[in-house]
């Protein structure tokens, strides 16, 4: 690579050379874990349980010498699994957009622009700058760098940062970034030399984590209630098979009637489909640019009761301008109509404001400062394009204010410009108190209207060695820069509909007090001066006051860092589940100790968005709201497809038990089940999957965050509604005996009755606020299509002579159709009937 000529270019690359060298290198990614490929997903899907046990069943008749029975159970066993792959296809391609979305950002200069990209588009010869807490996207060699310090571990083994400089520096090592290390101070600018597989990390087989790898608690609580269900059901089913072999004599057909009977209890759509549920929940999340990077947040988002959001970039847009600029002599107003020039008088505060900012600009505020100041200042001798930087001093937790040390070609001391919190300045600056004061009422009136006031500070050093501390300098106040970071449109809307939905939005910023109340009252969160605490007061309170004081209070204004984490985990104490937003380095504790850690992707550092559970790809307050929106329709989804498996389970394996114990001919063969099993997957799966939120579910209190996903209420309704429908089709079955039809025509109007009263039983379950009549077009295509397939698979099964045989069915007649359908509607009506009690008690 010709490293000279991409550091006289400045521009970056162009958008032409960016696609000729992904061309020709392929993407900046590393060897990551391989997705699971289409065999052996086939492989897994066959060794389930059921279709080993499909398979006895087919051996059997094959003993018993029906070859077409074992030939067609067979052809329904490949249907079942190309079904069932279909379906584990269809989440695993889910999980490998997740994968593409979470891939690493970086923000590089191409084109003489800044843009965000992601790491997996970087090529050799991007120019890339970096800022504290980012993660180096490939390896880099610098051409500046300001109070750089790296995080190495990954690589080393060692914790301790390293230093790093810029192209100046005589150890290649010290100007050299490796990928997927940490940069933990400072800022730089480089160039790409390494990507991919050739970056040191590449080099030595690191992979990425897939997205989504962990079980979840509702995973976890679903495998121990099937291993139960199993193990039961298949000692049900070896008494089984013994009682008829010791009723009829026949081991062989004992042994089918075990089966179908262990056919008919395990519950083995319970895993596909919270596998399915939960990774298309987190792909419909990201088409709606909110990446899930931990599938248990999910599940915890419909149970949110707070929501701990910053102001900056959540509430506001996140594109600040400077609106006024005062000191004690002059005041200017940005946005007035007809503004004239810019005062001398306020020359030297937006001149050494621009000089506290970085040239190469990471923060909005910064960067709105530097556009007023070659705006205003254009034409003067006040923007200083050739005055060298010596050195900086970064704000830290103990002074909210950052220095930095320039030099004039033409002059032999260093200039200092410092900017920061008015008071960290008028700190600095040494005030006396009179003054303090009333440049304290002045930020007060400017913070009334909900602007971010900085203050600005100019020292003059003599070129010796620099102190350690920015206090040594001999500060002069200069003045106050305000800007406007306006609030989003969305907000106050999606404010009042998180309270609606019972949940309490808290702003914690560190702003000044008036600033955070403005914005506070401007977005609907409840924020009066009693429901204020500054990060001084929570620094002087014990615990116990402060539980007192988190029920009445909804901004936190003055919030360091660390400060952040102990209010998560008071929050948490106090029995809450905390949503909680955060984009710096700082803030990765307490988005670690937060129910659901949230990430801003934008302008989010790598730190917090390896921290967090969620990160908003969009940066504002209503993706937040949306992905609680998800949370809750999914979860309850859940629930509705755990109902129904419970109740279409409890007639299945009544009609497979009481006729071998009441000496009846076999209702249910395993062909029969295996028809049954057609439609229950698919309606679990994709039916329920697709609903929608109920019309209540945003007006309503948020679930508690130990809700079983298999609770009494949801075992009672399942157990009520399967009850009620297997009592109904022993009635048919027994009504149809008795008016003389034939073994075979009472079991096809039973199996056609059941078949019937299953589609009633999902079309039931879609919704748990609207009855069956109601009209639901929204999401009413799947259950449409499973209709439509099940009716002309059982009009096939009645109408052709072979498969009628195999079933062992016969042709009914339109009567007895008639009678089937008064059947289905009266379970329906049954289904409604339980629907509404339980929605009552």
């Amino acid at each position: 690579m010709d490293t000279t000529a991409a550091q006289q270019n400045s521009d970056g690359l162009t958008a032409a050379q960016v696609a000729e060298k992904l061309r020709a290198d392929g993407p900046n990614e590393l060897p990551t874990s391989r997705p699971q490929s289409a065999w052996r997903l086939l492989l897994d899907v066959v060794a389930e349980p059921m279709f080993l046990l499909l398979v006895a069943c087919g051996a059997i008749y094959l003993v018993l010498g029906d070859r077409n029975e074992a030939l067609m159970l067979l052809a329904f066993v490949g249907i079942v699994i190309g079904m069932t792959f279909f379906q584990q296809r269809r989440t695993e391609r889910s999980l490998n957009a997740l994968r593409d979305l979470s891939s690493p950002r970086a923000l590089v200069i191409r084109d003489g622009r800044q843009e965000r990209v992601a790491g997996r588009e970087l090529v050799l010869g991007d120019l890339v700058l970096l800022a504290e807490g980012d993660r180096v996207p490939a390896d880099i060699d610098l051409l500046t760098a300001s109070n750089l310090t790296v995080d190495e571990s990954m690589l080393t083994g060692e914790s301790v940062p390293v230093t790093k400089h810029g192209a100046d520096a005589l150890d290649a090592g010290e100007r050299r970034l490796y990928s997927g290390t940490l940069i933990t101070q400072g800022t730089a600018s480089g160039l790409v030399i390494a990507t991919g597989p050739n970056s040191a990390l590449g080099r030595i087989g690191a992979s990425l984590a897939a997205t989504g790898g962990q079980l979840t608690p509702i995973q976890l609580e679903t495998r121990r209630v099937v291993k139960v269900v199993a193990t039961g059901g298949l000692c049900l089913a070896a008494a089984l098979a013994l009682a008829y072999w010791w009723q009829r004599g026949d081991w062989l057909q004992g042994l089918l009637a075990g089966l179908t009977l262990a056919m008919a209890i395990l519950p083995e759509e319970l895993p596909v489909i919270l596998t399915l549920f939960l990774g298309l929940g987190a792909w419909r999340l990201g088409r709606e640019q909110v990446l899930a990077r931990s599938i248990p947040a999910i599940e915890l988002l419909g149970a949110t009761t707070i929501l701990c959001v910053d102001k900056t970039g959540t509430l506001t847009v996140n594109r600040m301008a400077v609106v006024q600029l005062w000191s004690e002599q002059a005041h200017y107003d940005c946005q007035a109509p007809g503004a004239a020039a810019l005062q001398e008088e306020l020359h030297g505060l937006l001149e050494y404001a621009v000089l506290a900012s970085h040239r190469q600009a990471f923060d909005p505020m910064e960067s709105a400062i530097g556009q007023a100041g070659a705006r205003l200042l254009a034409n003067t001798e006040h923007l200083h394009s050739d005055w060298a930087l010596i050195d900086d001093y970064p704000l830290s937790r103990q002074m909210l204010a950052m220095s930095r040390v320039w030099q004039s070609p033409d002059r032999s001391e260093y200039l200092i410009a410092a900017k920061g919190a008015p008071e960290a300045i008028v700190d600095l600056c040494h005030l006396e108190p009179a003054r303090a004061a009333a440049i304290a009422k002045q930020v007060t009136a400017m913070a009334n209207d909900g602007l971010r006031v900085i203050g600005v500070a100019s020292a003059i050093f003599p070129a010796t060695s620099l102190p350690d501390n920015q206090h040594v300098f001999d500060f002069v106040f200069l003045g106050l820069v305000a800007l406007q970071d306006p609030l989003r449109p969305e907000v106050p809307q999606a404010v009042a509909q998180c309270h609606a939905a019972g949940m309490r939005v808290v702003m914690i910023t560190g702003d000044h007090p008036t600033t955070a109340l403005a914005i506070a009252r401007q977005a609907g969160i409840t924020g009066d001066q009693g429901g204020l605490l500054s990060g001084v007061d929570l620094a002087e309170m014990d615990d116990a006051t402060l539980q007192l004081r988190l029920k009445n209070t909804d901004v936190f204004c003055r919030i360091a860092p660390e400060q952040k984490l102990r209010l998560v985990q008071a929050f948490r104490h106090g029995g809450e589940v905390v949503a909680m937003t955060g984009d710096g380095v700082n803030d990765a504790p307490a988005l670690k100790a937060a129910s659901i850690g949230v990430a801003m992707g934008a302008r989010g550092t790598d730190v917090a968005r390896e921290a967090a559970a969620l990160v908003l790809l969009k940066d504002d307050f209503s993706s937040l709201l949306l992905a609680v929106r998800h949370g809750r329709r999914l979860f309850t989804n859940l629930r509705k497809a755990i109902v129904f498996i419970v109740a279409v389970h409890v007639p299945i394996v009544g009609l497979s038990i009481l006729p071998v114990l009441l000496g009846w001919p076999m209702l249910l063969m395993p062909v029969h089940i295996l028809f049954l099993q057609m439609v229950i997957d698919p309606a679990c799966s994709i039916v329920f999957e697709a609903e929608p939120i109920e019309a209540g579910a945003m007006t309503s209190a948020p679930r508690r965050p130990d809700m079983h996903l298999f609770d009494r209420q949801i075992l009672v309704r399942g157990l009520l509604q399967g009850g009620g429908l297997l009592a109904m089709l022993i009635g048919f079955y027994l009504a149809v005996k008795w008016s003389g039809q034939s073994d075979d025509m009472a079991r096809t109007t039973t199996f056609l009755s059941l078949v019937l009263s299953n589609l009633g039983l999902i079309h039931t379950n879609r919704s748990w606020s609207q009855t069956s009549w109601q009209w639901r077009p929204a999401s009413g295509r799947p259950f449409a299509w499973i209709s439509l397939a099940t009716t002309l698979l059982l009009a096939a099964v009645l109408c052709l002579d072979t498969i009628r045989a195999l079933f062992a069915f016969s042709r009914p007649s339109l009567g007895l159709l008639l009678a089937c359908g008064v059947a289905t509607a009266l379970s329906i009506a049954w289904f409604e009937l339980i629907k509404h009690w339980s929605s009552r008690v």
